[in-house]
C-alpha cells in the first residue's frame, strides 16, 4: 500500500452516474456525476436506454480523473454499484435488445404473484410476504412471457451492475450481492434455487444469466483497451465485481459486522444490516447468504417514502417557512427544522402515518395510504412538520421491533444522505429507537463503498473489514435522551396500533380510487 495509489468507485443511480476518487484512507480526491433520463411508458412502467448509462459513467469518470490531477496509473482499481433488478435483455454481439426494464418498474406483478405461488424454501428472503414486483426473476418471466422475438434473440437477461461490468472488462459475470438480494441466489443451497425455478420453468430463464456468479470485491478482469481510452485510464487496471447501489452505500458506511446498521436516507428510508445468524422472518427481507460478506446474511428493510413525505409538505403547504426563508436567504428545511424544535415530543398528540407510497416493510401492503390524526385547531405548520419527522421515525422503530422479535439486535446505526442534515430529525430517530446514530466523513456511502470493493480488488486490503477499519472514519455521534426515548413509547405504540385499524377502511378506498383508472 503506497500513498500514491487511488482507487475509482462509480456509481450508476437512477437519475444518474456519479465516479468518486478516493485514496486508500477512504479520503475523497475528486468526483463529478452525469444524469440520464428515465422513461414512463405507461403507468407503472420506468425504462433507460443502457447506452445512456455508458455515456454518462464516461463523462464523469473523465471529468473526474480530469479535476483528480492524477496520471492514469495512479488509479489502482475499479468497482461499481448500480440499482437493482434494472434487468436488460443482450444479444450475441452485447448489444441491448430494448430499453432496460428499471427497478421501479412494477408491470411483472402477475409474474411476482408467479413466484409467490410456487410455495418454495427460497421464498424465505421476501420476509414471508408478497414477492416484490420490482424483484428481477419476475422481469425476466416478464420477458419471456409478454416478449417472445426479444426473449428468444437474448444471449444474456442480467442486472444493470453485470452490464457495466461486460463493458467495462468484456466479461460476464454476476454479481453474487445482485444474485441473492434480488434473485433469490443463496449459497446455503448450493446457489441458485432449484426448486424455485423448477417450479416456473425456470431452466432456460438461468441458461440466460451470466453462467459465473462472484462475490463482490474480486477481480473480474482488467479494464479494456476501448475502456481505458473511452474513460482516460489505463488499460488492463483491475476491475473488481460490484453491488447493488443500497448495498454498497452500507459498505461506504462500515457496516459490514454483526451489530451495526445502515439507515441510507432519501426519498425512502433503506436499511441494511448484518447478521452472523441466517434470520428470516415475516416483514424482513433476506437474510441473503454471502451477498456482502462471507459466511454472513445481509438483513435489509425500509421504508417506501421519507423524505419524499417531508419534500411534498415544504413545497405544498410549508408558508410561513417558505416566506420566512426567503426574507432571511435560507433554506426553508432550516427554517422548518428550527420551528419543529419548539414542539413538544409527540407533537400536541398528533401521530402521522407514512405510507404515502404503501408500506414496505414490515407489513408489504401496497395498498395503505397516508395518514395523520389527533388534529386540533391548535395545530400550527411546525406541528403537522414535527409530526412527519416523528412518524417517519416510527416506521424505522415499527422495523427494527420486526427485527429485534426475531433475534435480531443491531446496536449502532450509521446514517447517510438528506435525512443526515437535519439534527432534529436525527435526534427523533435516536430517541424513537433508543439507539446511537453515528456519522461519517463521507457522506456519498455508494461511490466510497465501490471504492472499497476496488480496493480489495486491487490488493490494497484483503477484505471487507479491513478496507472499513481503514476507509469509513466517523466523525459523530447522536445519542439517545433517557427521557425522550420513555416520552416516545408512548407514541411510537400509537403509531403501531393505526395500522390494523385503518387497514381495511384504507384498502376500501385504495380500490375505489384504482377502479377510476
Amino acid at each position: 500500500m503506497t500513498d500514491g495509489q487511488y482507487l475509482l468507485g462509480i456509481d450508476l443511480g437512477t437519475g444518474g452516474a456519479r465516479a468518486g476518487i478516493f485514496d486508500v484512507r477512504g479520503y475523497p480526491k475528486a468526483a463529478s456525476s452525469t444524469e440520464w433520463e428515465t422513461r414512463f411508458p405507461r403507468t407503472g412502467r420506468a425504462e433507460q436506454n443502457p447506452q445512456d448509462w455508458w455515456d454518462g459513467a464516461v463523462r464523469a469518470v473523465r471529468q473526474a480523473v480530469a479535476d483528480s490531477g492524477l496520471a492514469p496509473e495512479q488509479i489502482a482499481g475499479i468497482s461499481l454499484d448500480s440499482t437493482s433488478s434494472t434487468v436488460v435483455a443482450m444479444d450475441n454481439n452485447g448489444e441491448h435488445l430494448r430499453p432496460a426494464i428499471m427497478w421501479m418498474d412494477v408491470r411483472a406483478a402477475d409474474q411476482a404473484e408467479q413466484v409467490r405461488q410456487t410455495g418454495a424454501a427460497a421464498l424465505k428472503y421476501a420476509g414471508s410476504g408478497p414477492v416484490s414486483a420490482e424483484w428481477g426473476l419476475p422481469k425476466a418471466m416478464w420477458l419471456r412471457e409478454n416478449e417472445k422475438e426479444t426473449w428468444d434473440s437474448a444471449a444474456v437477461v442480467t442486472d444493470c451492475t453485470d452490464w457495466m461490468v461486460k463493458k467495462l472488462t468484456g466479461e460476464w459475470t454476476m454479481s453474487l450481492n445482485h444474485a441473492a438480494g434480488k434473485y433469490f441466489h443463496d449459497n446455503s443451497v448450493g446457489g441458485w434455487p432449484e426448486e424455485l425455478y423448477n417450479k416456473l420453468g425456470g431452466e432456460e430463464i438461468l441458461a440466460k444469466y451470466p453462467q459465473r456468479v462472484l462475490p463482490i470485491g474480486e477481480v473480474v478482469g482488467g479494464l479494456t483497451a476501448a475502456a481505458a481510452e473511452a474513460m482516460g485510464l489505463k488499460e488492463g487496471t483491475p476491475v473488481a465485481e460490484g453491488a447493488i447501489d443500497a448495498h454498497a452505500g452500507a459498505i461506504g458506511l462500515g457496516v459490514v459486522a454483526p451489530g451495526t446498521m445502515a439507515l441510507i436516507t432519501g426519498s425512502s428510508h433503506v436499511i441494511i444490516a448484518q447478521s452472523d445468524v441466517p434470520l428470516h422472518a415475516e416483514g424482513i427481507w433476506g437474510a441473503y447468504t454471502d451477498a456482502l460478506v462471507k459466511g454472513q446474511y445481509t438483513v435489509e428493510a425500509g421504508q417506501a417514502s421519507t423524505g419524499s413525505i417531508v419534500a411534498w409538505y415544504k413545497n405544498q403547504f410549508a408558508k410561513e417557512a417558505g416566506a420566512r426563508a426567503a426574507e432571511q436567504g435560507v433554506d426553508p428545511y432550516d427554517i422548518l427544522n428550527e420551528m419543529a424544535r419548539d414542539i413538544p415530543i409527540g407533537s400536541d398528540g398528533l401521530v402521522f402515518m407514512d405510507y404515502f407510497q404503501g408500506n414496505r416493510t414490515p407489513h408489504s401492503d401496497p395498498h395503505v395510504r397516508g395518514a395523520v390524526h389527533g388534529l386540533g385547531l391548535g395545530h400550527t405548520e411546525a406541528h403537522i412538520y414535527r409530526s412527519i419527522l416523528e412518524g417517519v421515525a416510527y416506521g424505522t422503530e415499527d422495523i427494527l421491533r420486526v427485527m429485534r422479535a426475531n433475534g435480531f439486535s443491531p446496536q449502532t446505526t450509521v446514517v447517510s444522505g438528506g435525512a443526515a442534515h437535519s439534527e432534529v430529525w436525527m435526534q427523533i430517530h435516536a430517541d424513537v429507537a433508543n439507539m446511537p446514530m453515528q456519522f461519517t466523513e463521507v457522506q456519498e456511502g455508494p461511490t466510497l463503498g465501490s471504492a472499497m470493493l476496488a480496493a480489495i480488488g486491487a490488493g490494497i486490503y484483503p477484505d471487507l473489514q479491513s478496507a472499513a477499519e481503514n476507509m469509513v472514519h466517523v466523525t459523530d455521534v447522536l445519542e439517545p435522551n433517557p427521557e425522550a426515548v420513555e416520552a416516545y413509547r408512548f407514541y411510537t405504540d400509537r403509531y403501531l396500533e393505526t395500522y390494523p385499524a385503518l387497514k381495511e377502511v384504507m384498502h376500501k378506498v385504495t380500490a375505489h380510487e384504482n377502479a377510476k383508472e
